[in-house]
């Protein structure tokens, strides 16, 4: 394996190559998404107080202690990024990483855990990736998964901080995380998260407590849940791991980011996108009841949720208390506007009027 150092202001990265690469293997025309990992990832470790040197090095398993505090105090916070090629292939994007780096060490600080460096985040990232461009898939509605990622590390059965961590970065071609529209169970028993918790973090066990629910409304024939509030179990609060748009009499209704939803950026994209277009968006509560009576008045016409792995996917279906709501996938006319100028921003197929879009 060949070895090199590329020096940062602060931090070094050696770089570590693989012997062979694995991108022979990878069939691009039908790569299920989440499921396949290119040549290299990036780690960092973190202990006496400070982030250590990096190293890009050939992905596999990472050898830690079974008593390392993410395996029983859950300190594990993520992000969830994509690169791509631009239309004409003269060059690789990301969209609006910073973003990404400010919400990892938005959800570290909620889970008392050490922020990550700009440049470190910045530069793991963009060397990761020109090493290992030759991954990002041409294919429409495919891109290269890019996930950063911080767990407690320290060996240690006792609750309370970690003192070592470990930043990981890891990266892989991966097709349309649904591809068609789905239909949601909205449950008033199981929740999400409520307020006073961390359902703005990107931690792991946000994830975790959703997976029972979701698997119980695949059994009674629904794709995923629309969650509801912890408090009152009466006002929209997220779509699966997605945040949720419905459009009501033509205006865009979101719930308002009061520390149970997460601050998506997929999210705040829409919504500058909806208002340059010059729709109405209101953020705000609004409960299960409002939109079933829209529903029933054929005022609600769309419904859709939004992220980066989604990016914007419509929904046609949702049960609510034995009876379910269909809607005119003929209507759905907002949702894929909004997808289509998104999209053509992040692949620079359209100028780029809110400067969202970092060259690699």
């Amino acid at each position: 394996m060949s070895t090199q150092v590329m020096e940062l202001e602060t931090l070094p990265i050696v770089i570590e190559k693989v012997k062979e690469s694995k991108l022979s293997k990878i069939d691009f025309n039908n790569l299920p998404f989440g499921k396949t990992f290119s040549d290299h990832m990036m780690v960092c470790e973190y202990y006496d107080g400070k982030w250590q040197s990096a190293k890009i090095q050939p992905y596999g398993n990472i050898s830690i202690s079974p008593a390392c505090n993410v395996f029983h105090y859950g300190q594990a916070v993520f992000e969830g990024m994509k690169a791509y090629y631009k239309e004409d292939e003269s060059g690789i994007v990301l969209f609006r990483p910073e973003e990404n780096w400010k919400r990892l060490n938005k959800s570290a600080v909620r889970m008392s855990m050490p922020q990550v460096p700009e440049e470190l985040f910045m530069e793991g990232i963009k060397q990761l990736i020109e090493l290992d461009k030759a991954f990002i898939p041409a294919q429409e509605g495919s891109s290269l998964y890019i996930r950063p990622f911080i767990i407690g590390t320290e060996p240690f059965i006792g609750v309370r901080t970690s003192d070592r961590y470990l930043f990981c970065i890891i990266i892989g071609p991966t097709g349309p995380y649904y591809g068609e529209p789905i239909s949601v169970l909205v449950y008033d028993t199981f929740i999400r998260a409520t307020k006073g918790g961390y359902g703005n973090a990107k931690a792991a066990g946000n994830y975790a407590g959703t997976l029972y629910p979701v698997e119980q409304a695949k059994k009674l024939g629904y794709k995923d849940v629309l969650w509801l509030d912890g408090e009152h179990k009466k006002y929209a609060n997220e779509v699966g791991t997605m945040n949720i748009f419905f459009v009501i009499d033509g205006k865009l209704i979101t719930p308002e980011t009061d520390g149970t939803i997460l601050e998506g950026i997929t999210r705040d994209s829409v919504i500058k996108i909806a208002k340059d277009f010059g729709y109405t968006v209101e953020e705000r509560p609004i409960s299960i009841d409002e939109i079933v009576d829209a529903h029933d008045s054929g005022k609600l016409t769309e419904m859709f949720g939004v992220g980066t792995a989604a990016v914007i996917n419509p929904i046609n279906r949702f049960g609510y208390k034995g009876k379910d709501y269909l809607l005119d996938e003929n209507k759905f006319v907002i949702a894929q506007q909004l997808k289509k100028e998104l999209v053509s921003i992040q692949k620079c197929i359209i100028e780029d009027r809110f400067g969202w879009v970092v060259e690699v």
